[in-house]
């Protein structure tokens, strides 16, 4: 099972539900400011620690070993995790996935594989393992799925031009993405994504109503 730190809504009851998943080295603590910064105060928030130990933080992967397992094992934890969530009053239609970097990975991972719809998907500073393995795994409700991707065009991690190529591959064959870039390096780039991030969420809900 995955650690979590769960996060509720300052406005009370609510069945909104953003799970947020952290890049390489990092964890829960490293969020914690999220909720705050995205002033969405009938937003409820999950915080998911990776499974495996790194530097002090943790990791959903291998990177340097076999990633295939890794993104696989991460990823069936995860939807175990997803499924727990609507005899909590969370249902998929109402959860937006999220993830940073390593994170991000897994929110496509798990996400375009995933059978039902969610409220949004956001993906920032990643890319996708294997793009040609995904598309043909897609779940029947992928195409459906709606997907914010962001990315820095100075990222010394993960380059920029590479991901901006997968984003075309995908949306060619379909997906559902609405692709932001920004002067930034591995990061989130303050208050301006913020706010792309913040309108993404509510367009969903409104969309689902």
């Amino acid at each position: 099972m995955l650690e979590t730190e769960w996060i509720p809504a300052v406005s009370g009851d609510s069945a909104r539900l953003m799970v947020v998943l952290h890049g390489l080295g990092d964890s829960t603590a490293g969020y914690r400011w999220l909720p705050s910064a995205l002033q969405l105060p009938w937003m409820n928030y999950l915080l998911v620690n990776a499974p495996d130990d790194y530097y002090g933080g943790y990791s959903w992967y291998d990177f340097m070993g076999d990633a295939d397992a890794g993104i696989e094992r991460s990823r069936q934890l995860l939807v175990a995790l997803l499924e727990q969530q609507p005899s909590k009053g969370m249902p998929a239609d109402q959860t937006v996935l999220f993830g940073f970097s390593q994170g991000c990975l897994m929110v496509l991972e798990t996400g375009w594989r995933y059978p039902k719809r969610f409220a949004g998907m956001v993906g920032i500073s990643g890319y996708v393992h294997n793009p040609g393995k995904l598309l043909a795994d897609l779940s029947p409700v992928a195409r459906q799925q709606r997907v914010l991707m962001t990315h820095g065009t100075y990222d010394p991690l993960i380059p920029f031009p590479g991901t901006q190529q997968q984003v075309k591959q995908l949306k060619a064959e379909g997906l559902r993405i609405e692709w932001h870039e920004f002067p930034k390096e591995h990061t989130i780039a303050g208050e301006e994504e913020l706010q792309i991030i913040r309108r993404f969420v509510v367009d969903g809900y409104e969309e689902r109503r």
